[in-house]
């Protein structure tokens, strides 16, 4: 039995400044050419890419690691359908704030209790058309509202 492995060379890019502008290749173009890292950016993704952080301990205190509690993770979404919710601007239950941040962008309103909550405005020709309500529980969507004003 004859397996095949396929491997595809790591090629380096070079960004060049010349006196016509900027330039890229792959081999050095000069004293000034500096090296560019690209990152990989094969379909698929990773199974951590979806998740949060975990947050630090932050004691070795035994009594209080017994009261910590875990760190709960979002619910998985397979990198083609978050590409499609991003692509689209969209928000859905289970999304970290990352994710949320690389659809909606910042926030113009936040409120951290009772509940941790993003609120957006959608204007439509110059007027206040909707309001956008994120609602999150341990770093994760819990639930997404949309309101007249």
């Amino acid at each position: 039995m004859i397996l095949f492995s396929m491997s595809f060379p790591v090629s380096a890019v070079y960004r060049c400044e010349t006196a016509d502008g900027v330039t890229f290749s792959d081999q050095p173009c000069g004293d000034n050419a500096e090296r560019l890292t690209i990152r990989d950016n094969h379909i698929g993704g990773s199974f951590g890419d979806n998740l949060p952080t975990p947050a630090p301990e932050t004691s070795d205190d035994p009594e209080n690691q017994s009261k910590a509690k875990p760190v709960e993770t979002c619910r998985f979404i397979n990198s083609t359908e978050l590409r499609t919710y991003l692509a689209r601007d969209q928000v859905v239950k289970g999304m970290t704030t990352e994710q949320v941040l690389k659809a909606f962008g910042r926030p113009p309103e936040t409120y951290p209790v009772p509940q941790e909550t993003w609120v957006y405005q959608t204007d439509y020709y110059g007027k206040l058309y909707e309001l956008t309500y994120v609602y999150f529980r341990d770093g994760c969507v819990e639930s997404v509202e949309y309101r007249k004003p």
